[in-house]
């Protein structure tokens, strides 16, 4: 067996990787490697266990999410079954544990209240990055979704919003060069390409728009330039501030709008495909946990069922 490091195994999958998946995955990938396993594993021959252990636990303690962590690991894999399959590592299967979580992560959304405070306000003081918020907590797109959301997007006919690009700043690696480039590409899965449809609310706004606008043009600009993820993010921000509503990341918007679809009991599989996730376990474990009227609401129909008094 001809035996190469990990380092070198690394940027000969990266290489082969580059040629079936889109730019702004490899390179995500590339800077999974180049801050979070080359600097442990560069040299080595082999992914042993016990350091890839060790890593795991090093970085949850660093502040790393669980998911980054979990997709430092899903490299690790590639790679090395990648120099596995080429003969200069040896494959092996590990039993990685993770530290039992003691705190519940609450899903971070707007109350109600101050989401009808955000869209009354967007209506109020209409401007296209207002629009675009109000967009965002009618459907549910995700950021890249709607700075790359184009006027011809919009069917007045079928009353649909199509989702078919994402817009997003990525990190460049190209030997011992940096860069970061913005590009337009397809959606995060399949899935992600969708259809929206509009609410009653949200087609009085757009209808007489729509009529007059160029489809070409990037409706949170009106013009053929997008505006950036980034940029429109720190606009956000500064209006949550403005309107004196508590931090909320962005992506918030998107939980928030979820969120009022389960309380308002739409099905399911239904919010799912509108939010475009790969499957609905995603939207179950994320919105889907009933509260202590639920539950009791819930024990008290299966009592009435058995028919007991």
């Amino acid at each position: 067996m001809e035996k190469k490091t990990i380092k070198e195994i690394s940027k000969l999958w990266s290489e082969d990787k580059r040629q079936y998946v889109k730019l702004s995955t490899i390179s995500a990938y590339v800077l999974i490697l180049e801050n979070h396993i080359l600097p442990d594993f560069g040299n080595e021959t082999e992914f042993c266990e016990s350091k890839v252990q060790k890593l795991v636990l090093q970085k949850l303690n660093s502040g790393l999410s669980r998911k980054s962590v979990r997709d430092i690991l899903i490299v690790i894999k590639m790679v090395q079954k990648f120099g596995a399959k080429h003969g200069w590592l040896q494959y092996q299967e590990w039993s990685i544990k993770y530290p039992t979580e003691q705190t519940k992560h609450e899903l971070e959304v707007l109350s109600v209240s101050h989401q009808r405070k955000i869209m009354q306000y967007a209506i109020d003081n209409f401007t296209f990055r207002n629009l675009g918020i109000y967009i965002c907590l009618s459907t549910g797109m995700r950021i890249g979704e709607l700075c790359a959301l184009k006027w011809g997007d919009i069917d007045l006919q079928t009353e649909t919003i199509s989702i078919n690009r994402t817009i997003e700043r990525i990190y460049v690696i190209e030997g011992n060069a940096r860069h970061t480039e913005l590009i337009i590409g397809t959606p995060k899965t399949k899935n992600s390409i969708r259809e929206i449809p509009m609410s009653r609310e949200l087609l009085k706004v757009i209808r007489p728009l729509k009529k007059v606008m160029n489809d070409d043009f990037f409706i949170l600009t009106n013009e053929a330039k997008p505006t950036e993820p980034r940029t429109y993010r720190n606009y956000y921000k500064d209006l949550l501030k403005k309107l004196d509503i508590p931090d909320l990341k962005f992506h918030g918007l998107r939980h928030s709008f979820a969120t009022r679809c389960i309380e308002s009991q739409c099905d399911y599989k239904t919010v799912s495909v509108i939010l475009g996730h790969a499957n609905i376990s995603t939207t179950l474990n994320l919105y889907v946990h009933p509260n202590i009227e639920q539950k009791k609401k819930c024990i008290n129909r299966m009592f009435k069922s058995l028919g007991t008094n």
